[in-house]
């Protein structure tokens, strides 16, 4: 795996990895993290992320206003409305260190090899932003 993903990241910038083997993934709509934060000006969100969330966070923005993933330790337990990805899933993970790409990137890169986000900080995060259902469309 090590090798193709390194072959992705090469020709493509991105690599689809399988979740539930070095972590997992709770998919946050963009809208609540910058809800919860009070911006979506990205070098304010990633400064919030990694103050609240010491873990990386990938910024997925195909559709629409996209989505945040954050890596958690697989089998994290989870609670929030969010969805929780992990086995059986795969996702697209930018490399560490090349130039951002306007679709899919590093929101707040790994700190060190190996970390993880701690799911209780995502929770106290959101617990600032409202609830999802009840924001304005």
């Amino acid at each position: 795996m090590p090798r193709q993903a390194e072959s992705e990241w090469a020709r493509h910038g991105v690599a689809l990895l399988p979740l539930g083997v070095r972590f997992d993934a709770v998919r946050v709509p963009a809208r609540r993290v910058h809800d919860a934060v009070g911006s979506a000006e990205p070098a304010t969100v990633a400064e919030a992320l990694a103050e609240w969330l010491h873990g990386p966070v990938i910024r997925a923005a195909r559709t629409g206003s996209g989505f945040y993933y954050v890596l958690v330790a697989p089998d994290t337990p989870w609670r929030g409305a969010e969805d929780r990805l992990g086995t059986g899933t795969y996702l697209a993970v930018p490399r560490i260190g090349r130039p951002v790409s306007p679709v899919t990137y590093w929101a707040v890169p790994p700190p060190r090899r190996g970390s993880l986000c701690d799911p209780a900080f995502l929770s106290a995060l959101l617990a600032v932003a409202p609830a999802p259902g009840t924001q304005e469309q």
